[in-house]
């Protein structure tokens, strides 16, 4: 059975950082791409990163590009988002996630995605 366990989460200023960590267990980790999703109150869950199986190719959400950068650390199974120049409209739950086809690339679609984590509680004050 995976386990994903987020943390790093936390209240922030305006234009301040945050690092998030997500820990795996259960599976290869390094076979498999990892996402972060999150999800404000009232909204649907959204795309965020994701980092391909060997951590050579990335992608990211419009939104976050510039100001976010995801990277894993295989031999650790660990998944990381470093957050950026935050802004209030980033505040969410984030959640990472497991790609559910082995060395697949993965998408924005959360359906992809067959092991979540718990979620880490990001808020972000003007």
């Amino acid at each position: 059975q995976v386990q994903l366990v987020e943390s790093g989460g936390g209240l922030v200023q305006a234009g301040g950082s945050l690092r998030l960590s997500c820990a795996a267990s259960g599976r290869t980790f390094s076979s498999y791409t990892m996402g972060w999703f999150r999800q404000a109150p009232g909204k649907e869950r959204e795309f965020v990163a994701r980092i391909t199986w060997s951590g050579d190719i990335t992608y990211y959400a419009d939104s976050v590009k510039g100001r976010f950068t995801i990277s894993r650390d295989n031999a650790k199974n660990m998944v990381y988002l470093q957050m950026n120049s935050l802004k209030p409209e980033d505040t969410a739950v984030y959640y990472c996630a497991q790609n559910r086809r082995l060395y697949g690339l993965g998408s924005g679609a959360p359906i992809e995605y067959d092991y979540w984590g718990q979620g880490t509680q990001v808020t972000v004050s003007s």
